[in-house]
C-alpha cells in the first residue's frame, strides 16, 4: 500500500469512529420518530396513594377518600372528562367489546387538561348519607362526593355467599375529540367494591 491509500483508509476510519462516538449526541438533537401506541391511563388509588388500601366497609355518614388519576400517552396535550358512577351488582358496567359506556347516569365529573406524558390526580371523598335497610336489602338514597350531595336511590340485595350488601363506585374515561368538539368514551373504566353497613 502506498501513502495515498493509507491516508484514504485513515480518513474513512476516522470519519466512521467520529460518527459512532457522536451518534448519541446526534440522536438527542434530532428526535427519531418511532411508531408507538397512543393511549390513556385511568386508575383509582386508596387514601395512602396505593392500590391495595381502598375502603371497603362503608358506614352511613362516614367519609372515605380515594384518588382518581389519569395519564396521557396520546402524543399531544388532551382534554379529559372522568365520570363517576354508582351501581349495584346487577346494574350494567361499560361494555368493553362494543366500547360503550355504562348507561347509568353519572353522579359526578372531573375535567382536566393533561400534557403529553403527564399525569393528573384528584381526591374523591365519598359518603353514604341517607340509607334504609330491611332484612334482605339495603337502599342508598343519597351519597356525597367531594361535599356535593346526590340522590342515587340504589338498592342492593343481601349476598348470602359473600355476606354483604355490595355496591360499586366506578370511573369512566372520556377524551375530547377536537374535530367534533365533544367527548368520546375511551373504553377505559376502573372501580372499587363497597360493602354497605349501618
Amino acid at each position: 500500500m502506498n501513502l495515498e491509500e493509507y491516508r484514504t483508509v485513515f480518513t474513512v476510519t476516522s470519519l466512521l469512529l467520529t460518527l459512532i462516538v457522536a451518534a448519541p449526541m446526534i440522536s438527542m438533537l434530532i428526535p427519531i420518530r418511532t411508531r408507538t401506541e397512543r393511549f390513556s391511563e385511568l386508575w383509582i388509588l386508596g387514601p395512602d396513594h396505593t392500590a391495595g388500601d381502598h375502603p371497603f366497609n362503608v358506614r352511613v355518614n362516614e367519609t372515605h377518600r380515594i384518588f382518581a388519576g389519569l395519564g396521557n400517552h396520546m402524543g399531544y396535550p388532551a382534554y379529559y372528562m372522568v365520570l363517576v358512577k354508582f351501581r349495584n351488582r346487577t346494574q350494567p358496567l361499560p361494555d368493553s367489546l362494543s366500547s360503550k359506556p355504562s348507561p347509568l347516569p353519572p353522579i359526578y365529573e372531573f375535567r382536566a387538561f393533561v400534557s403529553d406524558g403527564a399525569r393528573w390526580e384528584a381526591p374523591l371523598n365519598f359518603a353514604f348519607l341517607e340509607v334504609s335497610r330491611s332484612e334482605d336489602s339495603f337502599l342508598v338514597r343519597q351519597m356525597s362526593i367531594n361535599g356535593v350531595v346526590f340522590s342515587v336511590n340504589c338498592t342492593s340485595d343481601w349476598d348470602s355467599e359473600n355476606g354483604g350488601f355490595y355496591y360499586q363506585l366506578f370511573l369512566e374515561l372520556y377524551l375530547c375529540d377536537t374535530s367534533l368538539h365533544e367527548f368520546r368514551y375511551e373504553n377505559r373504566f376502573v372501580g372499587i367494591w363497597l360493602n354497605a353497613t349501618e
